[in-house]
């Protein structure tokens, strides 16, 4: 499984042009809040840039073309794009939600959305039958998370959109584990793609940013709506910052890819560790699914650790490479407790349910020299 040669073109490319009035090649930094107008809504295309602003207007270029989509929405956080797509929904609106899905995404609907009238439902989707049986006459929306937060399960994004489409439901993909290099989720049927900017897209652990990415023009139309009215917009220098970022992501996910495929191996064979949660293993359940939906494995992998919590915390301090630290997608290795850190507003049932224990330890592999990286966690098991 590699790259295609069109992703490393398309990246470095993507929403820019040369700046028409100085031929700058980096699209500027429009840092203003207003713009002058020659008359009452008489104006060159902005007037506020809550609406909008030229860097902004880029990198939603940007983010279309990287999931190959008619429209992209830039937010300010993972969290807001997600926000913007619930507001779409209407009190009594059922919406199912994959299981495993990231902790922040969870609390969002569980403690806020909720008490909206809008009814949130949590399933294994990585059985098509559970979500056949769990569509309801009411049910609007469908939630994947695919691979998932943290156990990297994988959902079968075309059966599921399949369904959806029969139920006249959205389907909403998180694409943030896989990133735009390595799935697509709107060749196998999505209608909203969505990411947290702030994991591989933005990729140096300095930015906070969401994306939204749409086809149809009701759904764009909407969701805009909620942007400019609820108002989580991102910054002009965050955009340029992540117009700059999109620049080197197809190079940047082949080398967190090929790190996590050596980690994962590492971990699989070492004798202290007990289960190893990495899509491109041939002995992950969802493994052939996801040779077939992705085009690589992405730079996530998740492990439970024999013995104590203890002895958790301890191969977590003894880590030089990797730090330890919440968020993913980073040029830098990171290493984080889902049940402590990431997931602990999961409630404790779920969490026990799905497996999430205090012997479980997400990795995010950077893109340091493979070596290093096996080197580091070697020395902190031994």
């Amino acid at each position: 499984m590699s790259i295609r040669s069109e992703d490393f073109t398309k990246v470095v490319h993507a929403g820019v042009e040369p700046d028409p009035r100085t031929g700058a090649i980096m699209t500027p930094i429009f840092q203003t809040s207003t713009y002058v107008q020659q008359a009452p809504n008489e104006h060159k295309g902005w007037d506020y840039s809550r609406a909008g602003n030229p860097t902004r207007d880029a990198l939603e270029v940007a983010f279309a073309a990287l999931e190959g989509a008619r429209y992209g929405l830039a937010f300010s956080s993972g969290l807001a794009a997600e926000q913007a797509i619930i507001q779409i929904l209407n009190p009594g609106d059922h919406v199912l939600v994959c299981d495993d899905v990231y902790g922040g995404t969870g609390r969002l609907f569980r403690r806020l959305f909720a008490k909206y009238g809008l009814e949130f439902e949590f399933i294994d989707m990585t059985k098509i039958e559970n979500v056949a049986k769990a569509i309801k006459p009411s049910t609007r929306m469908i939630w994947i998370e695919t691979p998932t937060n943290p156990l990297l399960k994988v959902i079968d994004i075309a059966a599921v959109s399949k369904l959806a489409k029969q139920a006249k439901a959205h389907v909403v993909v998180d694409n943030t584990f896989a990133s735009p290099i390595y799935q697509s989720p709107f060749e196998l049927g999505a209608d909203i793609v969505m990411h947290s900017t702030t994991k591989y897209i933005g990729g140096h652990s300095d930015i906070i940013g969401g994306a939204v990415m749409i086809n149809d023009a009701k759904l764009h139309e909407d969701i805009k709506f909620v942007q400019f009215a609820a108002g989580a917009v991102p910054g002009p220098f965050e955009a340029f910052l992540l117009l700059r970022s999109i620049k080197t992501l197809a190079v940047r996910m082949e080398k967190h890819s090929e790190n996590a495929m050596e980690v994962a191996k590492f971990l699989s064979q070492h004798k202290k560790v007990e289960s190893v949660f990495f899509p491109g293993l041939p002995s992950h359940q969802q493994h052939e699914l996801a040779k077939k939906q992705m085009r690589g494995f992405s730079g996530m992998v998740s492990f439970n650790l024999k013995g104590s919590y203890e002895n958790v915390v301890t191969v977590l301090q003894k880590m030089k490479v990797f730090s330890l630290a919440e968020s993913l997608g980073g040029v830098e290795s990171l290493v984080n407790h889902p049940e402590k850190m990431t997931h602990a507003s999961v409630p404790e049932a779920m969490r026990k349910h799905l497996g999430i224990g205090p012997n479980l330890i997400r990795l995010s592999c950077g893109i340091e020299g493979t070596k290093d990286i096996i080197a580091d966690l070697e020395q902190a098991l031994s």
